[in-house]
């Protein structure tokens, strides 16, 4: 985790967020939250060489992935809304690493990671961002709507704080029907104030449903500082008002976030009920393909900052010390990931166009009702 440093509390209260932001003070959930520090051998949690590797493998190939999706944004491939997850993947592979495939997934638009660690196919993914017919959902949702039944994985959403209340739907399902299975749910940190998120708390933990509720915090709701946006900065404390247990998971840490959040799962599938976890992260992109990565709202220099707490990295540190993966290894890992994501970078390229007639499937209303779309060639 990154430094902890202790502050004059009372004096921390006085001081406005733009003093606070001034003094370089931004990230006080450092200073608020005092984890006790653990070894190697703790941090592992009994996990086998294999799992370790594997986390590394997914965290490499979201990377590499994301990297090649902004190159094809660049070169017009994709177009639309695209929100990259670059900096930010320990949390997803974290979190849904300690959960089991029959679990739900469900979270906002900055999904693409969350879609391949349930298990989607990389070229379906691209695919979809592409716009074409052999993406996960055919073309039609795009960066922000991707979906997969197969997977339980229950789509990215568009509207801020929107899936909330859609996975608390989920959960209700899974208590009612006695299933042994449990959803996560992930928003941003601008969704904790949009009132969804505090009728969702509420009724979750009236009604103890097996749902994990992460917010990844990563500071910035796309322009504004969290500090300039709410009276609360410790976003966990908010589970008070709602008697729900809560947790902080260090997003930068995928073995936090695995310890975290595996702790929550096991109190959800046991009847326990809902917990929130804020994930305390950073994204080393902007907020989406159109926002730059600084100079607006943060400088270069606090970017480049953060990027030496890159997860990757830390985690790579960790397995050498451990002797699980080489720095050679890491690197044939690493070849091999850049390898899959050029693959489905090809493969998006050769998937066909959607046909025109596929305006019309998957509809709930009536196609005849108000008439067709004019542009689609068809006879009225």
């Amino acid at each position: 985790m990154a430094d902890e440093k202790t502050i004059d509390t009372a004096e921390a209260e006085d001081q406005a967020p733009e003093a606070a932001a001034q003094s370089g003070e931004l990230d006080r959930a450092a200073q608020t939250e005092h984890k006790p520090r653990m070894s190697d051998e703790e941090r592992m949690q009994g996990l086998s060489p294999d799992q370790l590797k594997k986390m590394m493998y997914d965290m490499l190939l979201a990377r590499r992935l994301e990297e090649k999706v902004a190159e094809a944004y660049a070169l017009g491939r994709i177009g639309g809304f695209c929100h990259l997850y670059i900096g930010q993947e320990a949390v997803a592979v974290g979190a849904i690493s300690a959960q089991t495939p029959d679990d739900y997934v469900m979270t906002a638009y900055r999904e693409h990671v969350h879609a391949l660690q349930c298990g989607m196919m990389p070229g379906a993914i691209m695919a979809e961002l592409y716009g074409r017919a052999d993406g996960c959902s055919k073309g039609k949702g795009g960066s922000m709507h991707m979906f997969s039944a197969e997977h339980n994985y229950l789509g990215g959403h568009g509207i801020v704080g929107g899936q909330i209340p859609l996975a608390l739907g989920v959960a209700w399902k899974i208590k009612y029907r006695k299933e042994e299975r449990v959803i996560q749910v992930y928003c941003g940190e601008a969704a904790v104030n949009q009132g969804a998120f505090h009728e969702s708390l509420n009724m979750a933990a009236l009604w103890k449903v097996p749902m994990i509720l992460i917010v990844e915090n990563n500071r910035f709701g796309m322009g504004t500082a969290w500090e300039r946006a709410s009276s609360l900065y410790d976003i966990y404390q908010k589970a008070t008002a709602y008697a729900m247990p809560s947790a902080v998971a260090d997003g930068m840490d995928v073995l936090d976030m695995y310890r975290v959040t595996r702790e929550a799962v096991e109190r959800a599938r046991s009847g326990g009920g809902p917990t929130l976890i804020e994930a305390r992260t950073y994204r080393f992109v902007g907020h989406s393909m159109s926002d730059p990565v600084s100079g607006v709202y943060r400088t270069k220099e606090d970017v480049e900052n953060e990027k030496a707490n890159d997860p990757i990295r830390i985690f790579a540190d960790l397995l050498a010390r451990q002797n699980i993966l080489s720095q050679e290894e890491l690197e044939r890992m690493d070849e091999e990931v850049k390898r899959v994501s050029e693959e489905a970078a090809e493969f998006a390229e050769k998937s066909p166009e959607p046909a025109v007639e596929e305006l019309y499937t998957e509809i709930y209303a009536n196609e005849d009702v108000n008439g067709r779309l004019y542009f689609d060639m068809r006879e009225r």
